[in-house]
């Protein structure tokens, strides 16, 4: 194997893993060499590694080469698939993902590039984005659902928080419990647990729940 190839593959799988905290798996047994990265809150993929034969990729030849997809805009597919080291995307959609090179025929940086763009593509939606806002209110804190649609982006989108959270998917990684309303009221159909459930936990964050409803001017989260 071309020591550069090896280096390429090693640069970009270390970025992958150190940047985005991915989920790394190998889900296959007769291709250990094909490794999915997977965003750990939606845990979608948004990077494939994989060791092919360049003649999977249309080259002369039948070299092993290590190659990443990657998930791009529909738009841009056409013009990078004519550049030197881009492939129209192999064994996945082709009409979302291109195949690259990685034997720094493709500049390291355009690669971990393209990874950022790929990231973006598959995870950000507005979903997304309040429960990552969510996520970021520490314990012993509170806020309202017009600050997480704030954080989120989107000042006008409470009831979406709102909706969210109720349906929240992941309430191990995201306290929703920690959200209340403009009164500092808590929810009357909280989702996980029972209508006293959102009460409970809070006080085991050392919040004080009185009547149902938190002080606001002593445990709202300012960010």
């Amino acid at each position: 194997m071309d020591m550069n190839e090896n280096c390429c593959k090693n640069e970009v799988f270390e970025y992958i893993k150190s940047v985005y905290n991915a989920k790394v798996e190998n889900p296959w047994a007769e291709y250990p060499d094909f490794t999915t990265f997977k965003d750990k809150l939606s845990d979608k993929w948004f990077a494939l590694i994989m060791r092919i034969t360049g003649d999977k990729l249309g080259l002369k030849n039948n070299v092993p080469v290590y190659v990443i997809n990657v998930k791009v805009d529909t738009l841009l597919i056409p013009e990078l698939i004519k550049r030197e080291g881009y492939f129209p995307a192999y064994h996945m959609n082709k009409q979302h993902w291109v195949t690259i090179l990685l034997d720094e025929t493709v500049p390291v940086d355009d690669i971990k590039d393209a990874i950022d763009k790929s990231f973006t593509l598959v995870t950000d939606s507005p979903t997304r984005r309040i429960y990552e806002a969510t996520m970021k209110i520490p314990r012993g804190k509170v806020a309202t659902y017009g600050d997480i649609a704030r954080l989120a982006g989107n000042p006008k989108m409470q009831r979406a928080v709102g909706n969210a959270l109720h349906k929240n998917p992941f309430p191990d990684k995201v306290p929703c419990y920690r959200v209340v309303n403009g009164k500092g009221e808590l929810s009357g159909a909280f989702a996980f647990g029972g209508p006293h459930e959102q009460a409970n936990r809070l006080r085991a964050d050392g919040i004080e729940v009185v009547d149902n409803k938190v002080d606001l001017s002593k445990y709202r989260w300012m960010s």
